[in-house]
């Protein structure tokens, strides 16, 4: 059974929203800087139910997610058949300083895509995660 949100959104269960963040590469996460929300695009791995990042050690996102709420989003969409869904996880980030863990991390296989050394890790461990899917539409064709 399909449970619907009000907008008629199927909304998506835990178990789900993780299945389908594991299938697309790049998310956005949502911080704050300079006491306004800020948005920046990223690649990330999944790490049991916490999501990991990389990025340079004096980089505005490694300081803005210095034990900050954050905001993560997945999403993907068809836009010919009118079909897509997204998924938001909300929780804290911390940066990993454990040397060990650090090493175990980097064995997950998250390169980074921007130019540049990325080696802080940053986790986020989701308190909320929410799921919604847009589902194909009889007359989308």
């Amino acid at each position: 059974m399909i449970h619907a949100d009000s907008a008629g959104l199927e909304k998506l269960d835990r178990t789900t929203c993780y299945a389908l963040l594991a299938t697309v590469p790049i998310g956005r996460i949502v911080f704050t800087e300079a006491a306004l929300p800020a948005i920046q695009p990223v690649n990330f791995v999944l790490d049991g139910d916490d999501v990991i990042i990389r990025t340079g050690v004096g980089s505005k996102l490694a300081q803005a997610a210095r034990s900050a709420v954050v905001a993560f989003e997945g999403d993907q969409y068809d836009e010919a058949a009118l079909t897509g869904w997204s998924v938001v996880l909300v929780g804290r980030a911390e940066p990993v300083g454990d040397e060990a863990e650090r090493h175990r991390l980097s064995t997950l296989g998250l390169t980074p895509w921007a130019p540049g050394d990325r080696p802080h890790f940053i986790r986020i461990r989701p308190e909320i995660v929410r799921g919604r899917r847009i589902v194909s539409r009889p007359d989308a064709l």
